[in-house]
């Protein structure tokens, strides 16, 4: 025997310990052997029907394909951005189709579900498959078994294949809209912000929304800062309004935002310097810097190697209004006025943070949450609240407290003459066209 003779206890475990490191070694290089492509058809042509709906369930109905990416970071992968059953869902392959060498490829998938689920069944999934050598597919499909007829198969095709330049430097991503969303005014002040701060894109997975935000939606769709996603979730999942799972039947939290989040990082990966996470109801405010190029550029100096900047939300309540900028023309648009709700609720106990909400490098995030990354190269940065703070108009979390108790901040104030002016741009070709 390989341990005979070994009479000492120390000996015994030094050979114990060997044994185990050689058996673990052992079973990853298998592991990764059993994930490497395998060629099991030569000489055909790639014929699926090429998927074209955000949301694709596949067969069985127990996974469903958002979009692939080719990461390369860590090795050569088809990154599958998807939603899967956490315990139904045990096994996925990758079909790669080589147009150059007409040869069809089949990587058994590792699937990873995002550890923050929140007790929901369905969950935010990366299916992640090792690529040919020999090729870089354009496409790929997703089955339950190694073997069938690839023309049976939808085709993905395979996003962030080459290298772009950047065409922006920061793109904002809003998850998801949904409720039959009507809360223009804001929506369009958040909008107006968002450009004076140094925003280019806003990417928007929308379930539904009012027919009055559709126009506007329109407006900024053919002015070239939002690109639309359409979001269809609650047609295959039963969706929640809450983010907790509260074992009431429902499949997955909050219509699916933790997935689309994870999406549109991917999405914005090679052509955004910076992607930031938040709500159309929230707005990052520098308070040392004009701009948020500006401040990143500070904070990035300051802190080398941080690829994640998180920013501490507060409440300013909507209930709680200032009779400035009280804008009669603006009365008859729906939704909140933010230049008339400058008070803010006061820091919880201790035992409470703040929620918050990140300025991320693209490149460097492997898996987001909402108020965290759960995987990324490089450090985490909770940025001071003198530099800048989540302004979130909304109802208030602590009750109907009074004025006395909330902190007045005009920060936004700040930016009132550009953003009055822009706003009212806005509104002369938008609801005025609802009138005619």
């Amino acid at each position: 025997m390989l341990c005979a003779g070994k009479k000492s206890y120390f000996a015994a475990a030094v050979c114990i310990m060997t044994v185990t490191s050689m058996l673990a070694v052992s079973y990853l290089k298998l592991q990764r052997l059993s994930h490497q492509p395998k060629v099991i058809q030569e000489g055909r042509r790639c014929r699926g029907k090429i998927a074209i709906s955000t949301i694709t369930p596949l067969e069985g109905n127990k996974t469903f394909i958002i979009s692939p990416y080719f990461d390369d970071r860590e090795s050569k992968v088809t990154r599958v951005i998807g939603i899967v059953h956490h315990e139904d869902v045990k096994q996925l392959y990758c079909w790669f189709c080589c147009q150059v060498n007409g040869k069809i490829y089949v990587s058994k998938a590792k699937i990873d579900v995002h550890s923050d689920r929140f007790g929901f069944p369905y969950g935010a999934t990366d299916i992640v498959c090792l690529e040919p050598k020999n090729c870089d597919p354009t496409h790929v499909s997703i089955h339950q078994s190694p073997y069938g007829n690839i023309d049976q198969l939808p085709r993905f095709e395979i996003k962030n294949r080459k290298p772009e330049t950047f065409s922006v430097d920061f793109t904002v991503c809003i998850s998801a809209m949904f409720g039959n969303y009507n809360n223009v005014l804001q929506f369009i002040q958040s909008m107006e912000m968002y450009k004076i701060l140094g925003v280019q894109k806003v990417v928007i997975y929308k379930n539904n929304c009012s027919h009055l935000m559709e126009k506007v939606l329109k407006f900024y769709i053919e002015e070239g800062t939002v690109e639309v996603i359409p979001w269809p979730i609650n047609s295959h999942l039963r969706v929640s309004y809450s983010w907790r799972f509260l074992q009431d039947g429902t499949h997955i939290g909050y219509y699916g935002q933790i997935t689309a989040l994870n999406d549109c990082i991917y999405r914005n990966m090679e052509r955004s310097k910076f992607v930031v996470l938040n709500d159309a109801d929230e707005i990052i405010l520098p308070l040392k810097h004009p701009d948020w190029k500006t401040m990143m550029n500070s904070l990035q100096k300051q802190n080398p190697g941080a690829s994640v900047f998180l920013f501490e939300n507060h409440i300013f309540p909507e209930t709680v209004s200032s009779h400035t900028f009280n804008i009669s023309s603006w009365n008859t648009v729906p939704g909140v006025n933010i230049l008339q709700h400058v008070y803010k609720e006061p820091v919880r106990n201790n035992k409470v943070e703040n929620p918050r909400k990140m300025i991320v490098d693209p490149r460097k995030v492997i898996q987001t949450s909402v108020h965290s990354v759960l995987r990324a190269f490089g450090k985490s940065v909770y940025v001071p609240v003198d530099v800048a703070l989540i302004y979130h108009c909304r109802k208030g979390l602590q009750g109907n407290l009074p004025r006395e108790s909330l902190i007045r901040d005009t920060t936004l104030w700040k930016y009132n003459s550009s953003l009055i002016m822009n706003v009212n741009k806005v509104l002369s070709q938008t609801m005025l066209q609802t009138q005619n």
